[in-house]
């Protein structure tokens, strides 16, 4: 699926298509709509650099328990030669 912007509504904004699709990604990741590796992906930026631009609007991380837990579940999982320290 596709979503058209038109270039009225990027002029209106002073956006570039880019940036327009970043501030959705954020929207969206605000309102647990996506979750960080989507919104990341969304906005076309690795994860670190997605969690930088949160952190230089002041927007925190949704991370609960059960993410934890699922984290330390995968840690838990990996065999010895994929660990480092």
């Amino acid at each position: 699926m596709s979503v058209v912007i038109s270039a009225e509504l990027l002029r209106a904004t002073r956006l570039t298509a880019n940036e327009m699709i970043q501030e959705l990604a954020i929207a969206l990741f605000q309102r647990d709509k996506l979750t960080l590796g989507q919104a990341s992906q969304l906005a076309s930026l690795n994860q670190w650099q997605f969690q930088q631009l949160l952190a230089s609007r002041e927007i925190p991380l949704h991370y609960d328990v059960a993410e934890f837990e699922a984290d330390l579940q995968t840690l838990m999982n990996l065999p010895p030669s994929k660990m480092r320290l």
